[in-house]
């Protein structure tokens, strides 16, 4: 599996996997896309109702979005715990590269979520603790009573078995009522098979210079608790 590292638009870097001619993160700009998909649109919105925030997270991949809030929960005192699943972490030699080009209000925060160990939860600092699982999400069990999911996998075309309505269904099951799932994909199929789970989907514009909409969907405040 070849790995290259390239700057995108916002000067911030994304890694790009030859095999499946994928990028990580947006090429128009990887901080901007993790912060608007998943922060603004995601933590931000289940801290309006839920403290500590539990974020669960598919798609470990660089760190970033992990980082981002991680930092954000540090400067606004929202407490958060975080789960992350991914199957095949990467090697400290390439996020080491990726931390070496990311500015000062990251890079700490990227540099400690990088470098904490798996299957174990950890404090990365006073507001904000970080589970990374090493596992297969169609297989593993899911953190119960999640605020907020993250979902960052390869796109529908390239890993088509991520985004199989059987992952959802599990996911829905493991919300909070009145969770939210954030994405960066907003395709007519997929916004489709969420409303058939149960999920309540807004299209909302994407991050400035990126995709032009993303996908909120929200567990009804009314569904049955998890």
């Amino acid at each position: 599996m070849k790995i290259t590292i390239e700057k995108t638009a916002d000067g911030s870097p994304t890694l790009y996997r030859e095999d499946i001619d994928e990028h990580y993160h947006s090429v128009k700009g990887a901080l901007a896309e993790s912060r608007h998909v998943y922060l603004e649109t995601g933590w931000r919105k289940a801290a309006e109702t839920s403290r500590p925030v539990r974020v669960f997270e598919v798609g470990f991949g660089t760190g970033m979005n992990a980082a981002i809030t991680a930092a954000a929960s540090l400067v606004s005192g929202i407490p958060t715990d975080y789960f992350s699943v991914e199957l095949y972490p990467l090697p400290k030699e390439t996020t080491d590269l990726v931390a070496e080009t990311l500015g000062k209000e990251y890079k700490d925060a990227f540099e400690r979520v990088n470098e904490s160990p798996w299957e174990e939860p950890v404090r990365i600092n006073t507001y904000f603790s970080l589970q990374k699982m090493n596992a297969d999400l169609l297989t593993m069990d899911l953190p119960k009573k999640l605020d907020v999911v993250y979902f960052d996998a390869f796109a529908p075309e390239k890993q088509p078995e991520m985004w199989d309505e059987a992952i959802f269904r599990k996911i829905y099951m493991s919300m909070k009522p009145g969770g939210v799932l954030t994405t960066y994909c907003a395709k007519g199929s997929i916004r489709r098979m969420l409303r058939q789970i149960g999920f309540i989907t807004e299209r909302l514009p994407g991050p400035p210079g990126g995709k032009r909409e993303i996908l909120r969907a929200t567990k009804p405040t009314d569904a049955m608790n998890c």
